[in-house]
């Protein structure tokens, strides 16, 4: 057993906190809202995110980071990406020099285009094997509802992967270990986008015809960015990669999914802002992402549809249809 700090109670970050507990650990959830940790403790529910799911007791809330990072050998961060160095610069400095940090975190950091490992590093000053990621088929009210589903621990050091897969595992929570940090996070990151872009094509009544093509192409993206970058081209085939890419743009759960959708109906990015408290991280990532593309040099066009999307240069019927019509040239993945 093992004392873990949950930076963010969101949904996924409690989630996850009822995966360790699962796994007989103790688990400091840490959250921004004093009425949140408060249900967590009293009531043993998360209502804002998780209302009517039962909560193990080992979880307990607080909204200070110093009390929830005490003894903690695990720090998992699962606050909204572009926080991510705000938080860290508010209260990194309180994670034990020797704990692993591990990310739930799906992004790629606006303007630096770093990496969510990579603005860890940079904050906190920690080497590659104190530095994991989890990610793969990560819809939230499934996994705590303990819903069978395999996921990916991805580590550059082999044995603190395979040490955080123990430390995971529970009777309905298969995590798989990979080295490869790089792809796994682009496969994650990426994902939220193509989500958005077929929940367009939900909005607008499109059948599955349309929606396999933009996930299959969508998966051809993410593999050519990853190859940029230096991934192992088999991460987009496993969990991380196409199997997240299956999930998010199926499922009703999908936050990205379903932000798209309602853009396809004709609503605007502040609209759907407006009527929901959660993250749909593929709005912000859209824009980071194609930078990225564009540095290595790689083709995305879907990437770049969505961005116009949001950023109100491109309709709805637009992105789908040029998408479409664009010249065929040497695509032929």
């Amino acid at each position: 057993m093992v004392t873990a700090a949950v930076m963010g109670a969101g949904s996924w970050g409690t989630a996850f906190s009822i995966v360790l507990a699962d796994a007989g650990h103790d688990v400091h959830l840490w959250g921004r809202r004093e009425e949140t940790c408060a249900n967590i403790n009293e009531r043993h529910e998360n209502t804002e995110y998780l209302p009517g799911l039962e909560l193990p007791e080992t979880i307990r809330a607080t909204t200070d980071p110093a009390t929830a990072l005490a003894g903690a050998s695990i720090v998992v961060l699962a606050v909204p990406s572009q926080t991510l160095r705000a938080n860290l610069e508010s209260w990194g400095h309180l994670i034990d020099p020797s704990a692993v940090m591990v990310s739930l975190m799906k992004g790629v950091e606006l303007g630096s285009h770093l990496r969510m490992s990579e603005v860890i590093a940079e904050l906190t000053g920690a080497g590659p094997e104190r530095i994991a990621v989890i990610t793969g088929p990560n819809l939230a009210k499934e996994i705590a509802r303990r819903e069978p589903a395999a996921s990916v621990v991805a580590c550059a050091d082999e044995s603190v992967a395979l040490q955080l897969q123990k430390y995971c595992h529970t009777p309905a929570f298969r995590p798989y270990t990979n080295q490869d940090v790089v792809g796994c996070e682009l496969a994650g990151t990426v994902k939220n986008i193509i989500g958005l872009a077929v929940g367009v094509c939900d909005g607008l009544d499109f059948g599955d015809n349309t929606k396999a093509s933009v996930i299959t192409r969508g998966l051809a993206e993410t593999a050519r960015l990853g190859l940029a970058m230096g991934a192992d081209p088999m991460t987009f085939m496993g969990l991380a990669g196409l199997g997240d890419l299956v999930a998010t743009c199926s499922s009703p759960l999908s936050r990205n999914r379903t932000f798209g959708e309602k853009l396809g109906r004709g609503m605007t990015v502040e609209e759907i802002t407006s009527q929901t408290r959660q993250v749909a991280e593929g709005v912000k990532s859209c824009v980071s992402v194609a930078e990225l593309a564009r540095l290595h040099g790689v083709d995305m066009p879907i990437v770049e549809h969505v961005r116009a999307l949001v950023d109100g240069t491109m309709t709805p019927t637009e992105l789908v249809e040029t998408l479409i019509s664009r010249s065929a040239k040497a695509e032929t993945r």
